[in-house]
């Protein structure tokens, strides 16, 4: 007779074979087709709110790995918190206007651009915008990622565009926005001001120059010793192009100043750099002449070097000994610290270079010369004026454009700002930034600091694509009007038409009827040309989306971006939310690393070391990416490789192997039917479900903590540890052997059935086609999708630490049992674990006493055909996790169950089944 077919072997004809690259497009195919996302909101409408609010990435070029890690990590979040009994809408968005888009636009066009007019160019840029919003949704769809795909937000959109330009009015109303010549980034290249965010700092060498501006006039009384000496203070620094529009020189009015005397000739420094300076130049021969307060020369006269000019001389705190000679030269169009002090002496605020980076046509020597270009230029004017001390080369951190990653300068124009002192703009920012939650908690500290040291903030840009500074100026007198009255009227024109109204419209139009100038009284008006920093636009999304979805909630619960947007998204929507509403637009906010690859490296085409999307979704599938994003400490730069990926597709398959193992087990049971009461489940069922309810807790904490990496090892070690190398092990052979019906079968069936409904819904915000399917196969009644169910409650009454603690000891012995077993196949002593019977010796103590206890289950825990408990063994193995334990292998007596495998002397005892054992006979009985 063939035993096998009394077996309740496995069925594993359904197809849970991973094949993730093909089965993807089609589980997400049926999530489409049965509207999974409208059926979730739908279901969770009367649930707590919780608002992820999303980030909106840029639309132009593909999306790439960092956008992947965004992206998951959001939508395990918010799968999560609706698991968790939340409702949790998602409406993802785009930022569609600015530079990149209207350089991409230009190079298609080419010459053609000149023949378009302003509002045709925007179409152009809007139509290109369109185009990548489809590409990148569709990419972040193939995630798996769920939202609110066919209604998001725009920044380009009428009613977003209408919301931007209220935002600016509500700054104008309150006295926050106002016109001003400061110093700002200014790209040459581009020809537009940048916004913080936008700047990226790079190595950039630079020329390093100490330079000499001879003193004017009668030395002060204290001095009166050194009168008749040739006198100069000593300057330092590593942009010589903006000598031309030096104005003054700054001292620390705290600080001892010298005067150094060197070759018959005094040079004043700070006291505390004297050494360095003069060692810099190369003088060993010096003396110092005087020490002085910094105030005895204040607002005295030094001379340019090359210009008929003066340079006054003032006091400043920004002036450190960090560097330099403790003299620093003050351009007060040219720098932020110049430009600050020199408001406080009534300096112009000179600005001799153009938008294109030139020096105007009518500055001596250099007119119409690019900078800083022309620095060797200006060096050989310094030298040819005996005023050059010294030049070198400096390597440090400068200034670029983050678009087109050239050198960037400080320059002084005309330009649109938020104050930042206005209203309290930075304290009440400070303060609203310790009442939000920072996740880590060093963002507290990063942001902290920016707002603390940051000026005001410039949203004016040079440019055509985005939303117009909404303000006019009188045609007679110049006057600008930029009243929130005046304002918030455009703005309702902008919800209609939107923004391409303002370059579609005149002044008149445009205007309240019956404006007219405050100033003059003139009705005739220009528009502004300017456009909105893109910052303010992302920055005013709390307004724009949340405040206009009613299903939303502001502030949100949650801003998720990459640690560079403490200085980008996250710093200027706190302004915008602070400076119109008083309150911060988030209660959280978490921050993730960068993607680098394997070795720690950054990613660069050059280096040909780029990991793409899809090139990991065609070969690993989706879900392999989700579950690297899980897997990592996103705290940290988030390392990615063909190794590390390969490594977590073995950590995959070991979890969908569980969860494949136990559904061929489960075929036949019905839940509601079949399961076992818990108090008549079998002891090591009940020792599974504890662990069960371990993990249960210890996944349900890290997805409130954010701390995902916890949850994949603690989901892989239950699978690989306590679930695949133990329970489901020894549970084949009750599985297999016993009657369908019998306690012990549907014992160990009631609790892998709730293992892996527990599982499944644990793991579906990260694995989220996985969960799914797996769903689709589990025995019984259930929601349509593992995203409509919740999380598996804690059972605290399942927990067992007694029994865990039993077992853990059992498990101990096993290990020995199974080491010596390894031992034993390498000498050929036996083949499959089931040709042994192993003999145990334990030390008297509580070990002994457990094995005793455990006497008729050793054999199936070793998964053995016999066990038992000896004495006095000799040629045996030492155990190495139980201390004294020792485990002898022998071949089992007895002839081999033809049902089960076990050898055994009871086979051959029934006449009616001759070639089975006594367990197996009272089975088929």
């Amino acid at each position: 007779m063939d035993y096998k077919d009394t077996l309740n072997l496995p069925v594993t004809d359904f197809p849970m074979r991973g094949n993730l690259p093909q089965r993807e497009p089609e589980i997400l195919k049926k999530w489409q087709e049965m509207d999974l996302y409208g059926k979730l909101e739908q279901a969770k409408k009367d649930r707590p709110n919780f608002t992820l609010h999303d980030g909106p990435p840029y639309a132009n070029g593909h999306t790439h790995i960092g956008h992947a890690l965004n992206k998951i990590l959001k939508d395990i979040v918010i799968k999560s918190r609706r698991m968790q009994g939340h409702y949790a809408p998602y409406v993802p968005g785009w930022d569609c206007h600015g530079l990149p888009i209207e350089l991409m636009v230009d190079k298609k066009l080419g010459n053609k651009k000149r023949e378009l007019s302003k509002a045709e160019f925007r179409k152009l840029c809007r139509e290109y915008a369109s185009e990548w919003v489809g590409i990148q949704s569709a990419e972040f769809q193939r995630l798996g990622v769920l939202g609110e795909w066919d209604n998001p937000y725009l920044t380009m959109s009428t009613h977003y565009e209408a919301a931007t330009a209220r935002e600016l009015a509500r700054f104008a109303e309150r006295g926050g926005l106002f016109k001003g010549k400061k110093p700002v980034h200014w790209c040459s290249s581009c020809v537009t001001a940048l916004a913080e965010a936008e700047v990226e700092y790079a190595d950039h060498s630079s020329p390093s120059i100490y330079v000499k501006f001879p003193y004017l006039g009668e030395l002060p009384e204290q001095l009166a010793p050194l009168q008749g000496k040739k006198l100069s203070f000593v300057i330092w620094t590593t942009t010589p192009w903006t000598i031309p529009a030096n104005l003054g020189i700054c001292l620390n009015p705290e600080l001892p100043y010298v005067a150094v005397e060197v070759d018959g000739e005094l040079l004043v420094m700070a006291e505390g750099l004297v050494e360095p300076v003069m060692k810099t130049l190369g003088s060993e021969s010096y003396r110092v002449a005087a020490t002085f307060a910094a105030s005895l020369f204040e607002k005295r006269s030094a001379r340019h070097p090359f210009y008929e000019r003066d340079s006054l001389i003032i006091l400043g705190d920004h002036v450190t000994l960090e560097a330099g000679t403790g003299c620093v030269h003050t351009a007060p169009g040219h720098g932020q610290d110049d430009y600050m002090v020199g408001l406080q002496y009534g300096l112009e605020i000179y600005n001799p270079v153009d938008n294109y980076g030139r020096y105007l046509e009518d500055l001596e020597f250099f007119g119409g010369k690019k900078v800083p270009e022309v620095n060797p230029e200006v060096i050989a004017k310094l030298e040819e004026a005996g005023a050059l001390l010294k030049q070198a080369k400096l390597s440090h951190s400068y200034p670029h454009c983050w678009r087109c990653k050239k050198p960037i300068i400080f320059r002084a124009t005309e330009q649109w700002f938020i104050s930042m002192d206005a209203n309290e703009l930075r304290q009440k920012s400070l303060k609203h930034i310790g009442e939000v939650q920072w996740i880590p908690r060093w963002g507290r500290e990063r942001i902290y600091g920016m707002i603390e040291n940051r000026p005001d903030w410039c949203i004016s840009r040079q440019r055509s694509w985005g939303v117009p500074i909404t303000v006019f100026y009188c045609e007679k007198c110049g006057e600008s009007l930029a009243d929130g009255k005046t304002m918030h009227h455009v703005a309702n024109l902008f919800e209609e038409g939107g923004s391409d109204l303002w370059y579609q419209k005149s002044a008149k139009e445009l205007l309240p009827e019956g404006t007219v100038c405050p100033k003059c009284q003139h009705d005739g008006f220009t528009q502004e040309m300017d456009i909105l920093d893109v910052w303010f636009d992302s920055g005013v999304s709390h307004a724009a989306v949340l405040e206009r979805r009613d299903y939303l909630k502001s502030p949100a619960d949650l801003y998720l971006e990459g640690s560079d947007q403490h200085r980008g998204w996250f710093h200027s929507s706190l302004l915008a939310s602070v400076g119109t509403r008083d309150t911060a637009p988030y209660k959280a906010v978490l921050t993730h690393g960068f993607v680098v690859d394997g070795n720690g490296k950054k990613m660069s085409k050059s280096m040909g070391n780029v990991i793409a999307p899809e090139e990991v979704i065609k070969k690993f599938g989706a879900e392999i990416l989700r579950l690297w994003v899980a897997a990592q400490d996103y705290r940290d730069d988030i390392r990615i490789s063909q190794e590390i990926l390969q490594r977590l597709s073995d950590a995959y398959r070991r979890i969908r192997n569980t969860a494949r193992y136990i559904l061929g087990n489960l075929h036949g049971f019905d839940p509601l039917a079949d399961s076992v009461p818990d108090g008549d489940l079998l002891e090591i069922d009940r020792w599974a479900l504890s662990r069960l309810e371990g993990l249960v807790k210890r996944v349900e904490k890290s997805y409130d903590d954010y701390e995902f990496h916890i949850l994949y090892h603690a989901v892989h070690n239950f699978c690989s540890v306590d679930m695949s190398a133990f329970y489901l092990d020894v549970l084949k052979d009750r599985l297999y052997t016993a009657p369908k019906k019998s306690l012990a079968r549907r014992s160990a069936q009631t609790a892998m059935y709730r293992i892996l409904d527990a599982l499944t819904r644990l793991i579906a915000p990260v694995l989220s086609f996985t969960a799914d399917e797996i769903w689709q196969y589990l025995p019984g009644e259930r929601q349509e999708s593992v995203h409509l169910a919740g999380f598996p409650r804690f059972e605290a009454s399942l927990v067992d630490p007694q029994l865990e603690e039993r077992y853990e000891r059992l498990l101990e012995v096993r290990s020995d049992v199974s080491k010596a077993l390894e031992l034993a196949r390498n000498e050929k002593l036996i083949g499959h674990s089931l040709d042994a019977r192993v003999l145990i010796e334990a030390p008297a103590g509580p070990v002994r006493e457990l094995l005793e206890a455990y006497r008729e289950e050793l054999a199936t825990l070793c998964i053995v055909s016999q066990a038992e408990l000896a004495e006095g063994l000799s040629d045996a193995v030492a155990g190495e996790e139980v201390a004294g334990l020792k485990v002898k292998v022998e071949k089992a007596p007895g002839e081999k169950c033809e049902r089960c495998w076990n050898y055994l002397p009871t086979v051959g005892r029934s006449d009616a089944h001759p070639t089975v054992c006594h367990r197996c006979e009272e089975a088929l009985s």
